[in-house]
């Protein structure tokens, strides 16, 4: 990898969590491509905002062709975008349904396959996914049947000891950290 500055890759990353993380990369002197549907400009040269809804195929084209463009790699993707709707199963509604397929699923599964491809050309990468500890630790107080069912998904479809591969070993890592406010809620309650 040389000694080139890092780039990494931040859905969600205008506000909570995501904000944090792209802070906490920059204080490690990386590039930070920083993508959210509300996010501003940013006044720091290393960070370029990419504003757009995950859940469409041409937002996760312009995060990785902007971002080369711009950067020239991407070493980490951290999928941080998701919709979290707090009801019971019959109280949802077809749209709360689709909207939570197209980012927590769709978003994933777009902005992923393009980041992947380019890691894989590049030999190594990091993809890291944020989901929810209430797809194992279910929480009575917190109704979370769509979002047990797509983030639950992206913990299956991305386990920690599986491998993104094309033709044998790719170098590419997968990990699942999950959000600690969602932890610490489901032990206190």
């Amino acid at each position: 990898m040389g000694t080139e500055q890092k780039v990494a890759v931040i859905t969600g990353a205008s506000q909570g969590f995501g904000a944090a993380l792209v802070k906490a990369y920059r204080d490690l002197n990386y590039r930070v491509i920083a993508n959210s549907r509300s996010i501003k400009p940013s006044k720091d040269s290393d960070v370029l905002a990419i504003a757009g809804d995950v859940a469409d195929p041409k937002t996760a084209d312009r995060i990785v062709q902007d971002g080369l463009a711009r950067f020239g790699r991407i070493d980490t993707l951290i999928n941080n975008a998701g919709i979290f709707i707090a009801k019971p199963l019959v109280d949802y509604t077809e749209e709360d349904y689709a909207s939570m397929l197209a980012t927590n699923l769709g978003g994933f599964f777009r902005v992923t396959k393009r980041v992947a491809a380019e890691m894989l050309k590049q030999g190594s990468g990091h993809i890291v996914q944020i989901t929810t500890s209430l797809i194992d630790h279910a929480n009575s107080n917190v109704p979370s049947v769509l979002a047990s069912i797509t983030k639950g998904g992206l913990n299956a479809a991305t386990n920690p000891g599986d491998r993104i591969r094309k033709k044998g070993r790719s170098g590419l890592t997968l990990s699942l950290p999950r959000h600690e406010d969602a932890d610490a809620r489901s032990r206190n309650t």
